[in-house]
């Protein structure tokens, strides 16, 4: 067994930058097996993406104690795994089965965890923002020093929600942490033709509060300002917002060919791949490759093992549909 190197990489410990890189090789390999079993017909519904991007939610969810809360959005499969989803657990919901999540009842990346403070995220994006706001505003209220965290795409910014949540948490100084994953197209929509401003960080000063624009291909960089903001909520003195820049490297979902993304868009971006980076910065910091396969084999391993156990688990039994449609 090779010894991991102890020390820190760009100023994260040598442990965590593991964590990390175990995070989104885990988080690619789910979805990519998951689009292999969408196109074999052995699960139904819809599959997103958040390939190229997984260092954002990796990176911000992992600055988060366990007794803060997060709301992710489509494309935060890592943000689940850092708080302690398991493979076997995103595969049972995929697969619509009796023991996952939604106990059937949903089929994509729209679940959350209670027990492990995961909200289930809201559709209609950046509605999980003011859920947020009352949830920071409830630690506010009680004292508590735990914080809110939650995400949404470029394209969300241009909602009335995403401004009234900002205001509403700027005045009230509310514990939570705002992260924008800027992948440049929203939907099919390119920036020149969503907002005119430089960064969409800069919004941040209307509303007298912190603002950041980050390389949300860099998990480390990811991980460091988002551990700023959680500590500056933590220690009251309010909300932040970060803007982390990344390319989608697939379409919207798995029916978008994303052919209204420029072909050299896409190259210049492959090229800035988060886990390849956060790989090559462990080597320079003294990781031996050998531990590096073995993590890529175990995390392949389980991830297979986790599709055998699912396909195979027991469907949603139909006597027990309406449960937990109402209150006890």
């Amino acid at each position: 067994m090779s010894v991991r190197p102890q020390g820190f990489v760009d100023g994260v410990p040598i442990d965590l930058a593991m964590k990390m890189l175990e995070a989104m090789v885990t988080s690619r390999l789910i979805e990519d097996r998951i689009h292999v079993l969408y196109k074999q017909a052995r699960i139904r519904g819809r599959v997103i993406s958040g390939r190229g991007q997984e260092a954002i939610p990796v990176g911000a969810t992992l600055a988060l104690s366990l007794d803060d809360v997060v709301a992710p959005v489509h494309r935060d499969l890592g943000a689940h795994l850092v708080r302690g989803t398991t493979a076997k657990t995103v595969l049972l919901h995929y697969f619509k089965k009796e023991a996952g999540p939604s106990r059937g009842r949903d089929g994509d990346i729209h679940f959350g965890e209670w027990h492990r403070l995961v909200f289930p995220m809201v559709s209609h994006l950046p509605d999980s923002w003011p859920v947020m706001a009352g949830v920071g505003l409830s630690f506010l209220l009680k004292e508590e020093k735990r914080v809110a965290m939650a995400f949404c795409g470029d394209g969300a910014t241009s909602t009335g929600t995403w401004h009234e949540t900002l205001n509403f948490c700027s005045v009230l100084r509310t514990p939570t942490v705002f992260v924008v994953e800027n992948n440049q197209f929203a939907y099919s929509t390119p920036l020149d033709r969503q907002y005119a401003i430089e960064r969409l960080s800069d919004r941040a000063s209307a509303y007298s509060i912190p603002g950041h624009t980050v390389d949300g291909n860099d998990v480390l960089a990811v991980y460091l300002k988002a551990k700023e903001a959680v500590d500056r909520a933590r220690s009251g003195f309010g909300p932040s917002l970060i803007e982390a820049i990344t390319m989608r490297m697939d379409g919207h979902a798995i029916h978008d060919d994303a052919s209204y993304v420029p072909n050299e868009l896409l190259h210049e971006w492959r090229a800035k791949d988060p886990i390849e980076r956060l790989e090559k910065r462990l080597l320079e910091h003294g990781v031996q490759q050998a531990m590096i396969d073995q993590l890529r084999e175990s995390a392949v391993n389980s991830v297979l093992e986790a599709v055998d156990e699912a396909e195979g688990a027991e469907p949603p039994d139909p006597t027990r549909l309406l449960d937990g449609l109402y209150s006890e």
